[in-house]
């Protein structure tokens, strides 16, 4: 043999120089195997699927919601929209916050709308919304199912 190729004098010299392979003192893979192994792998996934499920219910899920379907210019500075609103318990009543925009993207106005107890679970709503200027463009700001004192009284105010 040539000193150029490396030969089993070569491996001691290794071994001597940066010591010799230890065997693992943790399990193989083998030992985790079996009944035990596939016992903690469904375990695993019904724990994420079931967590999951959690996170998305309480953060992700949306109880009630509103979308704009149309707006329409009316005279004097108004603006008829139209909603549908989507509740998963049409069973309690909702508002609504609609607004119009002006030209340069401000607010120019805003209308609560009282969406009653009862009906589908989705609800298409119109309502004339007023605003300081000519309005361009209308959206829904949001809804919830706290209703404030003023539009839960049996007496609503007039338009």
């Amino acid at each position: 043999m040539s000193d150029a190729e490396p030969g089993p004098e070569h491996d001691d010299g290794l071994a001597d120089r940066y010591g010799s392979a230890r065997r693992s003192r943790l399990p193989s893979r083998r030992t985790l195997g079996g009944t035990r192994g596939w016992v903690l792998g469904t375990a695993t996934a019904l724990a994420l699927l079931v967590g999951g499920y959690v996170v998305y219910t309480q953060f992700f899920a949306v109880p009630l919601e509103a979308q704009r379907v149309a707006f329409e210019p009316r005279p004097g500075n108004a603006m008829e929209v139209t909603v549908d609103v989507t509740r998963d318990d049409p069973s309690r009543p909702a508002v609504c916050i609609v607004r119009v925009r002006d030209i340069a993207g401000a607010e120019s106005g805003r209308k609560e709308i009282y969406v009653a107890p009862g009906g589908v679970d989705v609800e298409r709503l119109n309502t004339t919304v007023r605003s300081i200027g000519e309005p361009v463009t209308a959206d829904v700001h949001g809804c919830s199912y706290d209703i404030p004192e003023y539009l839960s009284s049996p007496q609503r105010p007039t338009e």
